[in-house]
């Protein structure tokens, strides 16, 4: 269905300046040099979560790979096999380098999708109760409200009880946890764009609510959308991390960062730091550099620092 001449103005930019705009938010985000390192190391850390089967020198939970002599080596010990262990061996004989890299993508795994599915689930019903309005604005908000009254450790640990443990019931959790952090700030951000005349225009042409909402009203409120996506990233893995540390998170044969730092807490005291030092450090260096990508973006697409 091809669209109307007064519908094709409801876009309201040309391509042209919607490019160049899209090139001076690029710049200006890697004009920040903590942005751009962050991104790098973002980009660095994504790779090595993807290809951590190649990349890992051992399959840390592979039982034929594992010889319990080699259990708490300190770091840069060498197995009578002779294989390196940079990073040192954990209680069981399992190389710390290679479990943060497999762990890197379990905890990334949670942190995406509970932070895509939150915001899908969130965005639609934001943008419902704005559209709508009424009692079913009034009905949705009710609900939002509840949800936030909640702490999110508490209602994580709650579902968890019930769900038991595992890396999906932990994105589940958070999902159900975190929609409606978005849910009202994409409502604040529709009431203000369901009041403009494009709005006005689409309504007056009689287009499906559907297509208002999602084709022109939509892409008005995604900016605040990505900035809250960007940070609940790094807010979902610290959460899978808190939880797996209480034993209500990732399963020992689906390591995360967590769980491995869960898993060195008990040799503390004896002095081998490593099994949780270097497990924590690279939690850490996520973390931060998810946040400070997130803090860029939130500049970068700010209207008030358009210019």
């Amino acid at each position: 269905m091809t669209d109307t001449p007064v519908e094709s103005v409801l876009s309201s930019e040309q391509p042209e300046s919607i490019r160049a705009l899209r090139r001076r938010r690029v710049l200006a985000f890697f004009a920040s040099p903590g942005a751009a390192i962050s991104f790098v190391t973002l980009a660095v850390i994504a790779l090595i979560a993807i290809f951590a089967p190649v990349l890992a020198p051992q399959n840390p939970y592979d039982l034929s790979q594992l010889d319990i002599l080699d259990g708490r080596l300190p770091p840069g010990s060498e197995s009578m096999t002779g294989m390196h262990y940079w990073l040192g061996t954990d209680g069981q004989g399992r190389d710390i380098l290679s479990g943060i890299f497999y762990g890197l993508r379990t905890s990334l795994t949670v942190g995406l999708l509970s932070a895509f599915a939150a915001a899908l689930i969130g965005t639609t019903i934001g943008l419902i109760a704005a559209y709508i309005g009424g009692r079913t604005e009034t009905l949705l908000m009710r609900l939002v409200d509840l949800q936030l009254s909640f702490p999110t450790i508490l209602m994580a640990l709650m579902l968890l009880a019930v769900l038991g443990k595992g890396v999906m019931n932990v994105v589940i959790a958070l999902i159900i946890a975190e929609w409606a952090t978005y849910a009202r700030t994409v409502r604040s951000t529709a009431l203000v764009e369901r009041e403009k005349e494009y709005i006005e225009a689409a309504r007056n042409l009689n287009l499906p609510g559907w297509r208002i909402l999602f084709r022109h009203l939509l892409p008005n409120c995604l900016a605040p959308v990505i900035v809250i996506a960007t940070m609940q990233v790094a807010r979902a893995i610290s959460l899978e991390a808190t939880l797996s540390f209480l034993g209500l998170g990732a399963s020992v044969t689906q390591p995360s960062l967590g769980m491995l730092i869960a898993n060195g807490y008990k040799y503390l005291l004896s002095g081998n730091y490593w099994i949780s030092f270097f497990p924590g450090i690279a939690l850490l260096i996520t973390i931060v550099a998810i946040n400070l990508v997130g803090d860029r973006l939130r500049d970068v697409l700010n209207p008030r620092n358009a210019r």
